[in-house]
């Protein structure tokens, strides 16, 4: 792949207004490069004892269901080494660091990596992203194709392609926590009625902003924050805040 490929996908993830249109582009080059599939993960909530909410993360990737099943669904994530890999360091790490620290590895975390083995996902690169906030933690997996290639054919794709390829994916992970996390979406009068609390303003100031009575601008904020998982109006308004859903275009 030229710079000048390089340019036009990273202009088009620029541009995106969506989730789609950030990850299409980013997998079509990535496929390209030799890494065909891929596993992006993102969180604001992570903190010693797990990731939170299952609901509260984005997760994008092409495997298929059944690796997703028993990877994500079966919780097997939580304890996979290059996601414990990621959350203590910053930058890029060869799959071969897996065989190099095996004798390490707790039990949860060798189940972790017999698994993969057993769906054929051996063979690859992880980037971990830097993040201004302490509980915000995103890391991207790029693997060969299943069941192919070995793990030196991954390190000699690195070799040569691994600058441009921590450009892209950095590019493309900045540009989705800047988007709406598309699990907990909220409607128009969702966020409004949030909008306008998170501005200060009382149940009563909002209702008649919004032509709308007390008790439909209450219904709306519980609605909201059952969406958003949380028991208060205050955690509403920042856990919107914090996934993009409100003060946006």
């Amino acid at each position: 792949m030229g710079d000048k490929g390089l340019k036009k996908d990273i202009q088009t993830i620029l541009s995106a207004n969506t989730v789609s249109e950030v990850w299409e582009p980013l997998l079509a080059y990535l496929q390209q490069i030799g890494f065909h599939h891929v596993l992006y993960g993102f969180t604001r909530f992570h903190t010693p004892n797990g990731f939170g909410d299952d609901k509260d993360h984005l997760f994008l990737t092409n495997f298929d269901q059944d690796y997703m099943k028993g990877y994500f669904l079966e919780g097997r994530y939580r304890h996979a080494p290059m996601i414990r890999w990621s959350i203590d360091n910053v930058g890029a790490c060869s799959w071969g660091w897996i065989t190099e620290n095996m004798d390490s590895f707790t039990k949860q975390e060798r189940d972790v990596v017999a698994f993969n083995k057993k769906m054929g996902v051996t063979c690859g690169y992880t980037i971990a992203f830097p993040h201004a906030l302490k509980r915000a933690k995103a890391a991207i997996g790029l693997s060969l194709e299943p069941h192919k290639g070995t793990q030196e054919e991954a390190d000699e794709i690195w070799a040569q392609h691994g600058e441009e390829l921590e450009i892209i994916c950095s590019v493309a992970h900045l540009k989705l926590v800047s988007l709406p996390l598309p699990k907990r979406m909220l409607t128009k009068r969702q966020r409004e009625v949030l909008e306008w609390i998170g501005d200060g303003k009382t149940v009563a100031d909002t209702a008649q902003i919004l032509g709308l009575n007390k008790a439909t601008v209450e219904k709306h904020l519980r609605l909201a924050r059952e969406a958003l998982g949380v028991e208060t109006t205050a955690q509403a308004v920042l856990k919107a805040s914090m996934h993009n859903q409100i003060f946006t275009f």
